[in-house]
Parts: structure tokens; sequence; C-alpha cells
């Protein structure tokens, strides 16, 4: 959805009025072709120009295509590098650069930029052309490097003052096109350096910026709208229903694959937030309704238990806390406040268990960790450490299921780990018949 960028910063050609250059000396001084000037305002006066430098210039931008017309325009430079027309034909340049070739259209930026440093077309073709040269780096230096200078031309963007020269409806309708690219730039850049606030800031100006239907069309808007998604869930503290929301917006107006790819978010945040799938359909309906959510959403879903407040329930429901299953022992020393997590404690310290199917994780001569809670064993995380009290004569390979013993030591809460002393495996049971249950041969 990102090529409809370009687009539309070609189109903010069209609001540009003509300047008047004319042949030097000429009685009847000729029109050339529209030419808007550094930031496509008219050229106050009308500009004068020598019957060959004229002639140059006409045959220049009266190219048909981008890849004849940028050639003519970069010989017209070579052979005038102070013509008066320095900043049109570069400006020329650029647009024409930026159809075939980003590399060289970041190179006239700048160039342009020396000419004409608040030139609206050159910093967003910088904005612009640097996010998606960063989004092909997989080096991180490298391309938090370049969403650096991407949000440095975006900065220099929004704060751009308005030519004299310019009209103020020329003006809006560069600005029109061109914030968006800014904030977006700037939010790409603050993301990439874990400032979600900076993001979240930078998006929601952007998206109340331009009419609301537009960002239900599929384009940067919609894109601008996901990516304000994660800016909240990625927000400290994390902020879930509010990425549930743009999430599911987004993900309501994309055409596949993007809303395949968009829902996942969105019901992943939504139940981090409420526990649980009901109501989630209710809130994507309200998000293609409205851009923003009410204000009151938080008090109309409820949000799900808080760790703490599940301990205390499963606590004050249970008559025999040993009866727990290990997966939830393990929750409540994770998440129960101190006293509560003494009290499963107190029932299993220094007592004697076996466990059947524990997942090897890693093994030592004094150690062997194994994975015996659910959660331990689909993440592939150890939870149990047994102490051996001889090293294993056949060590058990990572992965290999076994039965190990051991008597309940200590424990640590984040993440968890219980020890074990007396740790040992418990040797399988041999399925073979010994000599003295052999069957009696039969009879004939």
């Amino acid at each position: 959805m990102k090529k409809v960028v370009v687009a539309s910063l070609l189109a903010v050609a069209s609001v540009a009025s003509c300047a008047r250059i004319a042949v030097a000396q000429d009685p009847a001084p000729a029109q050339a072709p529209a030419n808007p000037g550094a930031n496509g305002q008219q050229a106050g006066g009308g500009i004068q120009l020598a019957p060959a430098e004229y002639n140059a210039y006409t045959a220049a931008i009266g190219q048909s295509t981008p890849q004849t017309q940028a050639p003519a325009l970069e010989s017209f430079l070579t052979t005038y590098p102070q013509s008066q027309v320095k900043a049109d034909v570069l400006q020329r340049l650029l647009v024409a650069y930026s159809q075939f070739d980003p590399a060289k259209t970041l190179d006239t930026a700048d160039r342009l930029l020396q000419v004409d440093p608040n030139n609206l077309r050159a910093l967003t073709m910088g904005a612009y052309f640097n996010m998606q040269n960063a989004d092909k780096l997989t080096d991180a230096t490298q391309k938090q490097t370049t969403l650096d200078k991407a949000a440095d031309y975006a900065q220099k963007g929004l704060n751009a003052t308005k030519p004299a020269s310019m009209g103020d409806a020329d003006f809006k309708a560069l600005k029109d096109a061109a914030d968006p690219v800014f904030h977006r730039a700037i939010a790409t850049d603050a993301l990439g350096k874990k400032d979600a606030a900076t993001a979240v800031t930078q998006l929601k100006q952007s998206l109340s910026n331009v009419p609301v239907d537009q960002t239900k069309t599929p384009g940067p808007l919609l894109t601008d709208t996901y990516l304000l998604a994660n800016a909240y869930y990625q927000s400290n503290p994390s902020d879930p229903l509010n990425c549930a929301w743009y999430a599911a917006r987004a993900a309501s107006f994309a055409p596949e694959p993007y809303k395949s790819q968009m829902m996942p978010l969105a019901k992943y945040c939504y139940k981090k937030y409420h526990g649980a799938d009901d109501g989630f359909d209710t809130l994507a309906t309200s998000s293609q309704q409205n851009l923003d959510p009410p204000a009151d959403l938080s008090t109309t879903i409820k949000p799900a238990p808080k760790p703490e407040d599940i301990v205390k329930q499963v606590i004050s429901s249970t008559p025999d806390l040993a009866t727990l299953a290990i997966s939830d022992k393990e929750f409540i020393l994770q998440n129960g406040s101190p006293e509560d997590a003494n009290k499963v404690w107190d029932t299993i310290k220094g007592k004697s268990v076996q466990f059947p199917d524990a997942t090897v994780i890693s093994v030592s001569d004094t150690a062997l960790q194994v994975a015996v809670s659910d959660d331990a064993v689909q993440s592939k995380t150890a939870d149990f450490t047994f102490n051996l009290t001889a090293p294993l004569k056949t060590p058990p390979a990572a992965g290999d299921k076994v039965t190990v013993t051991g008597t309940y030591d200590s424990f640590t809460p984040k993440p968890i780990m219980i020890t074990m002393t007396n740790g040992a495996i418990v040797p399988a049971k041999s399925t073979k018949p010994t000599a003295a249950h052999r069957p009696a041969a039969r009879r004939h």
C-alpha cells in the first residue's frame, strides 16, 4: 500500500502557478510552459533568459518522459550552473528521478535544498525515500541511522514556512500532501528507538489532520493506523485496548493479504486486555464507524483480572493448596504476594516428588534442567533444576522425556525456577520378561 505516496506527491505539481520566463530583449516575451518556482510558487515579476538558455530550458522541460527529461535537465544545469531557473530545473529533475531512480532522487533533493532549504517537495522526497531504504536494511544500526535521516528531513518539513511568493492555497495543498509523510517518518524513527509516546503523538496528529474518509482507503494512512496500534502496544505501560481498536480498524478496511496480517494483532491486544475473545466483533464494528475510540471505551469492556487478583481467588477457593497442579503452583509463586507465595511453598518445601515425562532442557555433571509445567514445555524453557546426587552414567539429550525425582529446596519467582536437591533420573522399567517369569514351555 506504499506506492500511492509518490503519486500523491507528484500530484501537487498541478497546484503551481506559471512563471513568466522570456527571451531577454524579446519585444514580445514568449510564455514558457508551466513553471513552478523553487517551492511551486510563481516567480515574481517573470524571469528573463538569454535566447540560447531559453531554448535549452524549453527543450529540456518539453521532454515527454521522466527518463528522457532527466538527462536533458542535467545537461541544462551543466551548461548553465548559475541559471536564474536553477531551482525550478532542480525541482523538475527531482520529480523526474522520483519516478524511476530513488538514489538520484535523494541526491537531487539535497542539491535542491542547497538552493532552497525550505523546499517542501525536496524535504518530502528525502523523508520518503530514506524510509524506503530503511525498510530494505537488515542491519539494525544502519536501519536506525537511515530512519534518523528520514526524521531529520521530516522535522525540517514540518517547520517549513510559506514562501512569500506562494499563494496560501498552493502552500496548503503542498503541506496536506507532505505532512502525513513527515509524521510517519518521525513516528517510525521513534519506534526504532523504543519511543512509543512520540510515535503515538505523531501518528494521531497525522490522522486527525485529514478527512476521516481518507483514513478508510487502502494506502499510507491506513498503514499509519496500523502503525499507531503497534505504537500503543509498545508503549510503557502497554495500552492493549487502544492497540486493539486501531488494529481492528486498519484490518477492517485493508484488502488481502494485509487484512489477514493485521487482524491477529487486533485480536491479541483485545484478549490481552479483556482476557477472552467475547465482545471483539462489537469493538471491530465500532472502530469502522469512528477513527478514534470513545473516551469511555475502557468502562464498556471489562478488563481481565490482574494476576495478583487471580492468585487471591485461587488461594481462597482451594481448601488444600498442596493439591494444586504444578502450573497453578508456579503461577502463584510468580505472581502472588510474598505472603501468598509462601502459603503455597510451605505445602511442598522439603518434600520429595517424582515427575514423569519431564522434558530435558540442559544437563551437566551436577545438574539437570527440565521443563515440567505445560507452559514450560510449550516454551521449551526450564522451570526446574535438579541438583544431582551423582553424575549421570548416560546423560539424556535435550528434548528427551525422562522421569526425575528430587526434594523441593528453593525457588526464584521471575523467571520461575524451582530448585530440587537429591536429584536423579528414575530408570525406565524394562519391558522384557525376566528369566523367573518366562512362560513354561508348552507340552505337546
